[in-house]
């Protein structure tokens, strides 16, 4: 019994909180922006084309640091690349307060986009040096909720800071983000390190962990097995790089990635300038979507693999029921805070229904050895929709005469790229591309 006990709960656990933890302080920043963005525009004076920049030029940013983070971890470990980056996106937030500029800002936003950007690979390769390879996939998953936890709290929580303790100023509120920052920057040197040896040399991982741990890895298959998939890389990115689908897969996942992060990114400013809603009233709303993601999220999740065991079905219910939802969210009224709330409602749950399930495309099309490779540029480009949808937003909003804004056409930009990805989700194929995956196992036998 006490062996199950130790399975079941042990130092890695600490870890994957820890790094679950950073991983919400590092969304605190980077919402913290968002947030505040409507406000931000009026105090320096922002047109929305300016502000559909900022927001665009740290996914551009971030997108980059992707390609960077996985390499730097592996070369440097990847407990040096968290910190650093912790470092950084913690001093550009506080640094966010006292911008008082459009090129100050667009500076700071880079900064944050690099900082930011370098975090979540390394995280996943901690977990990846953690954990068994029979317990990833439940951990990590539990790691990506913190998508879906940090917008819901996040919001309301900041607003009702700046609200209550500082008069509704939002400079103040970006000088405290620091603390949890250095909180975090503490938490990474005193709990983690890169690979659970170093942990057992420090007397705090009990040699049974050790043991489960290594042992269920089983290490000396894994090199061999890296191994062999080394010298059978060539052959293998064939594989994808030649399937058509996975090109349509790229274009669906940036449709998703350009739906989400554009609805994040203007959703504070369409509160403030199509609704008129305050401050407190705004961060309610805005976190309104994320607590319904985090249940979508979940049951797209279980639909996948307990009824459907597609990832295409999921999709289609997904993206079909966000073009209406979209669009008309676009079309609330001002004053219909019922009908503004019900449709924000619905927009967090088809947004999100297919964003946990979209990655386990690759997994479920191709073999083994190209996972990695696949997932790598699949993402890369995928990311692009982020730095896109911002930015071609800020350019359809229309200012009033009265200076009130309209995000009409803002949310039909987004209804049809959700009617993009609805395509793409038909074409698609999930079967395994069987000739291939036998190409490549029969090639890394060989090399074994």
């Amino acid at each position: 019994m006490n062996a199950i006990v130790k399975k079941a709960w042990g130092y890695r656990h600490i870890v994957l909180v820890v790094l679950w933890l950073l991983y919400i302080i590092n969304y605190f920043d980077r919402l913290a922006v968002l947030t505040f963005l409507p406000f931000i525009q009026k105090d320096l004076n922002l047109t929305p084309v300016e502000l559909g920049q900022l927001a665009s030029v740290f996914f551009f940013a971030y997108s980059l640091a992707q390609v960077t983070a996985g390499f730097l971890a592996d070369k440097f470990g990847p407990k040096r690349i968290m910190n650093i980056a912790i470092i950084v996106f913690t001093l550009v937030t506080a640094l966010t307060g006292a911008v008082k500029s459009f090129g100050q800002f667009l500076a700071l936003r880079i900064g944050l986009g690099l900082g930011e950007g370098h975090h979540f690979a390394p995280a996943c390769r901690t977990i990846n040096n953690w954990f068994p390879i029979a317990e990833r996939g439940r951990f990590v998953s539990f790691f990506a909720t913190s998508w879906a936890v940090a917008p819901a709290i996040v919001p309301v929580l900041i607003t009702s800071i700046s609200f209550y303790f500082f008069d509704g100023s939002w400079r103040p509120v970006f000088y405290l983000l620091a603390i949890p920052g250095l909180i975090g920057i503490w938490a990474l040197w005193y709990f983690i390190t890169n690979t659970p040896k170093e942990m057992l040399e420090k007397g705090r991982l009990s040699q049974e962990e050790y043991a489960h741990i290594m042992d269920a890895n089983s290490a000396s298959s894994v090199e061999e097995q890296a191994s062999a998939e080394k010298k059978a890389d060539k052959k293998s990115n064939r594989i994808f790089l030649q399937d058509g689908y996975f090109y349509v897969y790229t274009v669906l996942l940036f449709c998703q990635c350009a739906v989400y992060w554009g609805t994040t990114t203007w959703l504070t400013t369409f509160l403030v300038q199509q609704h008129g809603l305050n401050l407190k009233e705004m961060g309610f709303f805005a976190s309104a979507p994320y607590i319904v993601a985090f249940f979508a999220m979940m049951l797209g999740g279980w639909l996948m693999d307990k009824v459907m065991h597609w990832m295409k079905p999921v999709a289609l219910i997904a993206y079909i029921g966000c073009i209406p939802v979209l669009y008309l969210l676009g079309s609330v009224e001002k004053g219909q805070t019922g009908l503004l709330l019900l449709m924000l409602l619905l927009a967090g749950f088809f947004v999100n229904l297919n964003f946990g399930t979209i990655y386990a495309y690759i997994q479920k099309r191709y073999p083994t050895e190209v996972v990695g490779g696949a997932t790598g540029l699949a993402n890369g480009i995928g990311q692009m929709g982020s730095f896109v949808s911002p930015l071609v937003a800020g350019y359809l909003v229309v200012v009033q005469a009265d200076g009130s804004q309209d995000f009409s056409r803002v949310f039909l930009f987004f209804s049809l790229t959700a009617a993009v990805a609805a395509v793409c989700a038909m074409i698609l194929k999930e079967s395994k591309v069987k000739a291939a995956e036998t190409g490549v196992r029969k090639e890394a036998e060989q090399a074994v």
